[in-house]
């Protein structure tokens, strides 16, 4: 299984940012899909989460309101919009994946991991 996540970049606070997340390996629509991050000097955290169908997600305290996530199923690709970004959402953000359909908010419940995308937002 491989994750390929992309988008991020360079952005001031307030702004906005998608982010995406590319799988190949197997079927992409069994599958729970989760966001996470790792800001400098910290461990790494939940963000978001994404069960098989899309129909369930759920989100960390710190970005409920400004982020959301999707996927598209037939494209094999999740999703993490980010808006009213703040310089506290500094970090290398991380998609996973695992062996179940419902959703985790706990790394342990993903097993396959992409490299990461930097989101950096300046003040």
């Amino acid at each position: 299984v491989q994750l390929q996540a992309f988008g991020g970049g360079l952005v001031q606070a307030g702004g906005s940012l998608r982010l995406s997340c590319a799988t190949s390996g197997r079927s992409f629509s069994s599958y729970a899909m989760g966001w996470f991050r790792q800001a400098p000097g910290k461990e790494r955290e939940f963000v978001a989460a994404i069960n098989w169908s899309g129909v369930r997600t759920d989100y960390a305290d710190s970005v409920k309101g400004r982020f959301t996530v999707s996927r598209d199923n037939t494209k094999n690709t999740v999703y993490l919009q980010m808006n009213s970004l703040k310089p506290e959402d500094t970090a290398v953000y991380y998609c996973a994946t695992g062996d179940s359909a419902w959703l985790s908010s706990r790394m342990n419940g993903y097993n396959y991991w992409g490299q990461g995308t930097l989101v950096t937002v300046s003040s």
